[in-house]
């Protein structure tokens, strides 16, 4: 059963962030893992509005519970998003590599040759997203250029 805030886009259908880099990122891994196109009518703002979560949104969720495949995949698709962001930056493979179990709990780490430029504990991965759509930016931003600097500073283990 959908909810209403389900059905409320988080997400204004003319958003300047939509045109940024990890939103245009996003889209993109999102439709790639829309293997049945309920995407292809969507609007941008109707496929990223699942990773914001509202207070109204966040209260239907229960606190402890198991995460539903769509939200792995979205989770996967967020870490291939900075990945790709990543390696477009540095212009060296960048590999996402994600293990999560089933009562939503891993770790995340993103490799540029033996080096590790992300390394992130996951928890409570059913409650996945973020407050509003300009901090799923910002938070963005700020890990590929922490990733970017790592890269820089010690690029010679990033091009083993």
């Amino acid at each position: 059963m959908i909810s209403m805030s389900q059905l409320t886009l988080a997400i204004e259908e003319n958003d300047p962030l939509l045109d940024s880099d990890i939103s245009k990122e996003m889209l993109r891994q999102m439709r790639a893992l829309d293997a049945y196109g309920m995407y292809e009518k969507w609007t941008p703002a109707r496929i990223l509005s699942p990773l914001i979560l509202t207070k109204e949104r966040k209260a239907e969720i229960p606190v402890i519970g198991d995460p539903d495949e769509v939200t792995m995949s979205r989770v996967k698709a967020y870490y291939n998003a900075l990945s790709f962001l990543i390696e477009k930056q540095v212009g060296l493979m960048a590999i996402p590599m994600v293990n999560l179990t089933h009562e939503g709990f891993g770790r995340v780490v993103i490799t540029v040759g033996k080096l590790v430029v992300v390394d992130k504990n996951l928890r409570d991965v059913h409650r996945f997203g973020f407050k509003t759509f300009e901090q799923m930016n910002e938070e963005a931003n700020k890990i590929v250029n922490q990733a970017v600097a790592l890269v820089k500073q010690y690029e010679a283990v990033a091009q083993l």
